[in-house]
């Protein structure tokens, strides 16, 4: 890949985090201003990049528009959508939806509780593989080897002090999660939410695909949000029964 290219693919993502100026994103590429700008202008000119009147950039409609293809792609949305809605609605909680691609999980829906809380997690981000419930579930359900090599690949950051670190703890908890047959999140990624996720087993008995319930810790105590896996594993049989 030439060294543009990856530099205007390093700002994409970079952006995602949020609005960014001139020198924060030159700063993060290693480069002068002037070489930043000119990525920028490119990447403005194709629709991948907007920038207001303060000078700080943004995603452009472009990459959405782009977003929505890849997410229409993954064709178990259409399957999975009204019964991630029926669970929402019955739980009055928050349901992800997660998708496992290329060694990565990626949220690609969600039932948003109506709560005063509002969580990190958003359609098309990123589920750590070592701290979220719909990336264990997946995971505990992965081939053996292909777990080994990402458990010794990831770049374990401790996001909370419940955050697992180490490969070894990592490798444990999935022997764990396919045991009982569920994935927690206790407060391993978000101090204040938890979660229990399944995983959803198509007829083949591959995983690729997990659901889960989340809640903030202060509206949901821990044994109430363990007695919605019932529910939570009923729904994503069902999900797995039409998925095939």
């Amino acid at each position: 890949m030439s060294q543009t290219v990856d530099r205007a693919l390093q700002i994409l993502p970079f952006l995602g985090e949020g609005e960014k100026d001139l020198a924060e994103t030159a700063e993060m590429l290693g480069v002068h201003k002037s070489t930043a700008l000119r990525l920028l202008q490119t990447l403005e000119a194709q629709g991948y990049v907007r920038h207001n009147d303060t000078h700080r950039y943004r995603l452009g409609p472009q990459l959405f528009k782009l977003a929505a293809v890849a997410l229409g792609s993954l064709d178990i949305r259409p399957i999975a959508a009204p019964y991630i809605r029926m669970l929402g609605e019955k739980t009055q909680q928050t349901i992800h939806l997660a998708a496992f691609d290329e060694g990565e999980v990626f949220y690609i829906d969600k039932y948003e509780a109506q709560t005063a809380v509002r969580m990190y997690s958003r359609i098309g981000a990123t589920a750590p593989l070592y701290c979220t419930g719909v990336a264990k579930a997946i995971m505990a359900h992965r081939p053996m080897n292909e777990q080994i090599e990402l458990a010794h690949r990831i770049e374990y950051v401790r996001h909370t002090e419940r955050t697992i670190v180490t490969a070894e703890a990592f490798l444990a908890e999935l022997e764990q999660i396919r045991q009982r047959g569920y994935a927690i999140d206790d407060r391993e990624h978000e101090d204040f939410i938890h979660c229990v996720a399944v995983p959803i087993i198509t007829g083949s008995g591959a995983v690729s695909h997990a659901v889960s319930v989340s809640a903030p810790v202060i509206t949901l105590p821990h044994d109430q949000l363990l007695g919605l896996e019932p529910l939570l594993q009923e729904t994503a049989a069902a999900i797995g029964r039409e998925f095939t």
